[in-house]
């Protein structure tokens, strides 16, 4: 298995504050990473240490095999970095920004044509040619990308990409992301939206006070937080109800033919054993499922 981004107990302590503490992440590559957590968690602070624009405290940091530490320019050119605030000049148009920021990377006169035409269309900017001034923060967004991809990156940071998008900039973002990652981009895609990162990550990392507290696939964080969680079943029958009982059943409303359950665990099967035994027909038996929004609101901000 290789892993395009590993941590080992990565830390950044400012004066009596943790930002990050003891950060261990292992991100495969052509992964798509979600950093969720709450403004304030950390996450910025992880995506500048890992991009090599500030020095963590203690703790090791690696980009493709790279050490972040010991070399930040190495690891600069094979990454790219969307930061949540992107800057550009705005009395320049798109293409006259990219060909400023291309300097950097010392290409030819027809390779810098060359790339930054590619990267326009990508973004669909290739044939806005009003200043940036006048662009909207959708628009800022995809130039954002296109700078970021300017040197053809292994890995592409992004640090709350889809704040104060609208719900059109948002999809556009999001059909972006996906096209990006299956170029071989790996992307690392930071939010307190969990929408957001559960509609194009693959897999997810939970960070709250500096601290990672659950990683894994959605299915998975699901499952972690489940652990506390209790499940709704709901039950409809043909014939009249008998009452109910189950060592898991932690509370249940009923009537003649519903019955409305909280239980520790998912017990249909009992359930129905017990229901067909007592020659009771049954219309509806469902599992009402917390999703992982509800779960991770509850978990984490502490939400009803």
């Amino acid at each position: 298995m290789i892993f395009l981004i590993e941590t080992k107990n990565l830390t950044k302590i400012y004066g009596k504050k943790c930002a990050v503490e003891n950060l261990d992440l292992n991100i495969e590559d052509g992964d798509i990473f979600g950093f969720l957590g709450p403004n304030g968690a950390g996450k910025s602070t992880t995506i500048f240490m890992l991009a090599g624009m500030i020095e963590p405290t203690s703790g090791e940091a690696f980009v493709n095999g790279i050490s972040v530490t010991k070399y930040p320019l190495e690891v600069k050119e094979i990454i790219g970095l969307l930061p949540e605030n992107v800057g550009f000049y705005g009395h320049l148009n798109a293409k006259q920004n990219l060909e400023y920021f291309s300097k950097i990377y010392g290409f030819n006169k027809s390779e810098r044509e060359r790339r930054i035409k590619e990267l326009l269309e990508l973004v669909e900017l290739e044939n806005v040619e009003k200043n940036v001034s006048e662009y909207s923060k959708g628009m800022k967004q995809r130039l954002g990308v296109a700078q970021a991809l300017l040197n053809d990156p292994d890995v592409i940071f992004l640090d709350e990409p889809t704040g104060g998008l609208d719900p059109k900039g948002t999809h556009q973002f999001r059909e972006m992301i996906r096209a990006l990652n299956k170029e071989g981009k790996t992307i690392f895609f930071s939010s307190h939206i969990l929408p957001e990162i559960k509609e194009v990550c693959k897999t997810i990392g939970i960070i709250l006070d500096g601290k990672l507290i659950a990683v894994g696939t959605p299915n998975e964080i699901k499952r972690k937080f489940m652990k506390n969680e209790l499940y709704t079943i709901k039950l409809e029958t043909i014939d009249k109800l008998p009452e109910l009982h189950h060592s898991d059943i932690v509370d249940i409303e009923c009537d003649s033919h519903h019955a409305l359950i909280k239980a520790r665990s998912d017990i249909r099967h009992d359930l129905s054993t017990y229901l067909h035994e007592n020659n009771v027909r049954i219309y509806n038996l469902e599992l009402k499922e917390p999703d992982l929004e509800e779960i991770f609101l509850k978990s984490v901000y502490g939400g009803d």
